[in-house]
């Protein structure tokens, strides 16, 4: 009975100092930085959502550690003030991780603080190809602009009908890659350029461009625009130059059909081809729970900002666990290389050797079902790896 009893106390002194320990583990600060002010304001709404949702449905700890988020706003394209941002994170608040990052620029700028600080940054969403070979602490889980765009190019020419097609992007860093990287693929598969031009990134007017496009007389148009407003501009100024999706093909990136931009144009978007990584509509069993979870909370469909931010929790969780709480940067890099995972969006995994995300991208059509307009996935492009990092080899 003696034995028993000191067997009954032992057990009970290991629960409490295991129970003490985890209470004495500070938490994992991770510093969320995104644009919650300004034109992109709704994209961090989105991708912030399903962080909170993440976080309510596993949990505020991983890997035996608190979890706590230390939300900073960088006002839109505004690398001078993510970088100083970054820097407060890592100086003042202790930050253990870096994340969010829907600009381009942004990500860039802080590059050299995650690089310098050593800490672990997952990229939510900013798809140029060069963002991850700026630190070698970065992982990336949404997608690069190449990826995407690529994609769409070698279809148009391949199956998509089309032979000669007009191109129109925004000026910046993603605009940019994906036009080369649309061209690219498109000539290589035997298509011609008729033209192009690029346009300011913040309130360009749309008509003068579209008016180009027109007047070279192509059989399709490549047009790429960052989320937020102006994906519903560019597709009301292709309406007013008297340009029909359903018999000249408009083609671009997942932003440009996006549902703000469906609900502001109306039947005007029906035709319109898009290429993504995510769709709501995606039927499978986790993104069916994802979304009904989702719109159940915010009264909105997720989109691919959402899911970004979802999956960037998931890499972030499931490397705490692998790392049993560690937060050193090469630990925790080390376990993202490879993690392999089934994500709402379907199978993905980070590339141990570029720490980019590979994924099915969806070819889709906005068309009407049950009289909404939506998004019909009509090809699938499996196992997508950033070309221009394949191309570097």
């Amino acid at each position: 009975m003696k034995q028993l009893s000191i067997g009954i106390v032992g057990a009970a002194a290991s629960v409490l100092a295991a129970t003490v320990s985890f209470a004495q583990q500070p938490p994992v600060k991770i510093g969320l930085i995104l644009p919650y002010s300004g034109q992109f304001a709704d994209t961090a709404t989105q991708m912030d959502n399903a962080i909170k949702l993440y976080v309510k449905q596993h949990g505020d700890s991983a890997g035996g550690r608190k979890i706590e988020i230390i939300r900073k706003d960088s006002g839109g394209i505004a690398p001078d003030v993510a970088k100083r941002l970054a820097q407060e994170l890592v100086v003042r608040d202790k930050v253990d991780v870096l994340t969010g990052l829907v600009l381009t620029p942004n990500a860039l700028a802080i590059a050299d603080v995650s690089a310098e600080a050593k800490k672990f940054t997952v990229i939510m969403n900013a798809a140029t190809s060069i963002i991850t070979t700026k630190s070698p602490y970065m992982a990336r889980v949404s997608v690069t602009t190449p990826m995407l765009n690529e994609s769409l190019g070698s279809w148009a020419a391949k199956a998509g009908g089309t032979k000669r097609v007009f191109s129109m992007v925004s000026d910046f860093g993603p605009g940019i890659d994906a036009e080369e990287g649309f061209m690219r693929a498109y000539k290589e598969a035997g298509g011609q350029i008729v033209g192009s031009v690029r346009f300011p990134v913040a309130n360009p007017d749309f008509a003068a461009f579209v008016q180009r496009a027109k007047d070279s007389n192509p059989d399709g148009i490549f047009a790429w625009v960052p989320g937020g407003v102006q994906p519903a501009a560019i597709g009301k100024a292709l309406n007013e130059r008297g340009i029909d999706p359903k018999k000249m093909k408009v083609m671009g990136q997942d932003a440009l059909a996006s549902d703000e931009a469906l609900a502001s144009q109306g039947d005007l978007a029906l035709g319109i081809i898009t290429v993504a990584n995510y769709d709501h509509n995606l039927a499978n069993k986790l993104n069916r729970a994802f979304v009904a979870a989702y719109s159940a909370d915010y009264k909105r469909n997720p989109d691919f900002f959402s899911i970004g931010g979802w999956d960037g929790m998931h890499l972030i969780y499931e490397v705490l666990k692998k790392t049993g709480g560690k937060t050193d940067g090469e630990a925790m890099i080390g376990a993202a290389k490879g993690m392999k995972w089934d994500s709402p969006r379907g199978p993905m995994s980070i590339d141990p050797e570029t720490r980019d995300v590979i994924e099915d991208v969806y070819i889709r059509r906005v068309e009407k079902v049950a009289g909404k307009l939506v998004n019909v996935e009509f090809d699938t492009i499996r196992s997508v790896k950033d070309p221009v990092k394949a191309r570097m080899k």
